[in-house]
């Protein structure tokens, strides 16, 4: 069950904060969303302080299994999402937000993931590393294409936001790492837990700021962000089949693919000033998809890959 357990509290925090909204939104007055960004920074610190040359390495090691990823987890998701937002005719800034969570890059999850389900862990962190720090130009370039027709985007201001956001804590956590070296093994076993925690605080406090949004588009979006989820992993292993992949590294695109990073859509649609709308898709995204990835990553674990 201990692969579960993650998963359950971020159900739980979500499930609360639609329940008792008021105690999620304000602290004498201080917005609790304003916890977004810093938060979000805190998490990317977390990776950062998590990664090696290693990772960048592998590139090298497996450059094909890396192109295929990154092609399909920045094509599949995007014009998924597009086509979802449009075929389910949301409100303009709720389907943004289903595009905005498309073109985010991989989750953090789905590292932890891809072990569970004996696939390409190695492929799975360096997938996870380049999309994150890819996401600066390709999350704008594709917002601007895709979600540009239900809102304005500014490409630019999205560019700095995802920089501040997430490239520098990450770079300032990947030299921390490196200056510390085996003296940051306390850092390394603190980070991860406060990552968790930061991902359930986020989905509560987005979770309560677009309750109102959330209830009266109801079943309708969590039907949407479920196949928009679902559609990620069966295009990714098929599409990894396609291009002749082995079945740890089809299973690793299936996962990267999926579960994408719903804090940094978060964060976006908070410095867009639309997180009760356009936030709605990150928030359901994030509970669906660690409960999904985590009955995936199990069913998976219990087969031994067969190519």
């Amino acid at each position: 069950m201990k692969n579960y357990i993650f998963t359950i509290a971020v159900v739980l925090a979500a499930t609360i904060a639609v329940l008792f909204p008021q105690y999620f939104t304000e602290v004498n007055g201080w917005p609790l969303k304003n916890l977004i960004v810093p938060l979000l920074q805190i998490i990317m610190f977390g990776m950062g302080a998590t990664m090696s040359w290693q990772d960048f390495r592998n590139v090298v090691k497996m450059p094909k299994a890396v192109i295929i990823g990154l092609l399909c987890q920045f094509t599949i998701m995007p014009f998924v999402g597009f086509g979802l937002a449009t075929v389910f005719h949301f409100p303009p800034e709720i389907a943004a937000g289903i595009v905005l969570i498309g073109c985010s890059p991989s989750g953090l999850a789905s590292n932890v993931m891809a072990y569970i389900a004996k696939a390409n862990v190695a492929l799975s962190i360096t997938l996870t590393t380049i999309a994150t720090l890819l996401s600066p130009i390709f999350t704008p370039a594709l917002m601007k294409l895709l979600a540009g027709q239900f809102i304005e985007i500014d490409f630019w201001t999205m560019v700095w936001d995802i920089v501040k956001m997430v490239i520098l804590p990450v770079i300032g956590g990947l030299a921390v790492n490196q200056l510390l070296g085996e003296r940051g093994a306390w850092l390394k076993r603190l980070l991860p837990v406060l990552s968790m925690a930061g991902i359930a605080t986020i989905i509560v406090v987005v979770t309560a700021a677009g309750r109102e949004s959330l209830l009266n588009v109801g079943w309708l979006m969590v039907l949407a962000v479920l196949l928009h989820n679902g559609l990620g992993y069966l295009l990714g292993y098929w599409s990894a089949r396609l291009f002749g992949l082995d079945e740890q590294s089809c299973r690793t695109v299936s996962i990267e693919v999926g579960l994408q990073n719903a804090g940094i859509a978060s964060g976006i649609a908070l410095k867009l000033g639309k997180i009760a709308t356009m936030g709605l898709a990150a928030v359901l995204f994030g509970p669906l998809m660690n409960f999904t990835g985590s009955l995936l990553a199990n069913w998976w674990g219990k087969r031994q890959p067969i190519n």
